[in-house]
């Protein structure tokens, strides 16, 4: 399994191109990006009523303004309840793709359900794939979590799927274990969840193991840029980025 055609060829936008009166995996930060010919990169979290919701938080207090999580809530509130500084409510996954349709690669972080990592995943997984459903445009999924993209392998095995990486410093993940953290920064799962490419933190671009994939001529992409100066030193090593604050060339 590979990156679809066109993957490694534009900067993805983080979280869509998102700025005022486009907030972060907006129906009109997605809009944006496509007019603009970039990728987009959003995240998808799971409703109380199993749907696949494009949303970066678990709580809803930074993006929405109220009390409560995503888990908690109902696709119907996430949608009707506008995004702080825009004008529509959360997207699913299903009306983005449906926005983008094709036009533009997309690629999915999967959030991680489980809380640290681990095998307690499959309803956010299936509901991804679900929405996937019919899509033929480029489009790839990834996590943190690799019991999460293993359950991507078995819901939708014709979907390229890799893995969001880190250094896992103990500032960044207090809710991690130490052992989990020091496993998880090897990379060990490449493999045996049948990734094609990773997703790097691009402050440890240089860290061994991405090194080591990279020599492997594992496709290497990085989050998140936010300068041109910040581009030109992760291009040393990763094959793309995702950016945001600044409009790649």
């Amino acid at each position: 399994m590979t990156l679809p055609a066109g993957f490694l060829d534009r900067p993805f936008a983080h979280r869509a191109l998102h700025g005022p009166g486009k907030p972060e995996n907006s129906r009109e930060a997605v809009w944006a990006a496509v007019e603009a010919g970039y990728g987009i990169e959003l995240d998808v979290q799971r409703s109380r009523d199993n749907a696949a919701m494009v949303f970066h938080d678990y709580g809803l207090k930074r993006l929405l303004g109220v009390a409560g999580t995503v888990q908690t809530s109902d696709l119907s509130f996430l949608a009707e309840t506008p995004l702080i500084g825009g004008p529509t409510g959360a997207p699913t996954l299903k009306e983005v793709l449906d926005l983008v349709a094709g036009r533009v690669p997309v690629l999915i972080e999967i959030k991680d359900q489980d809380g640290a990592m681990g095998p307690n995943v499959g309803p956010l997984e299936r509901a991804v794939a679900d929405a996937l459903v019919g899509y033929d445009g480029p489009v790839a999924v990834m996590s943190f979590n690799p019991h999460s993209v293993a359950a991507m392998a078995e819901a939708a095995p014709e979907i390229p799927r890799g893995l969001t990486t880190a250094a896992y410093l103990p500032e960044n993940w207090p809710t991690i274990p130490a052992w989990r953290r020091e496993e998880l920064a090897l990379i060990p799962d490449y493999k045996s969840v049948g990734a094609c490419f990773i997703s790097h933190d691009a402050r440890t671009l240089t860290d061994a193991p991405v090194l080591e994939l990279a020599a492997q001529q594992v496709p290497v992409l990085c989050w998140t840029v936010r300068s041109a100066q910040e581009e030109s030193e992760a291009r040393k090593i990763a094959d793309q980025v995702t950016f945001e604050g600044y409009y790649p060339a």
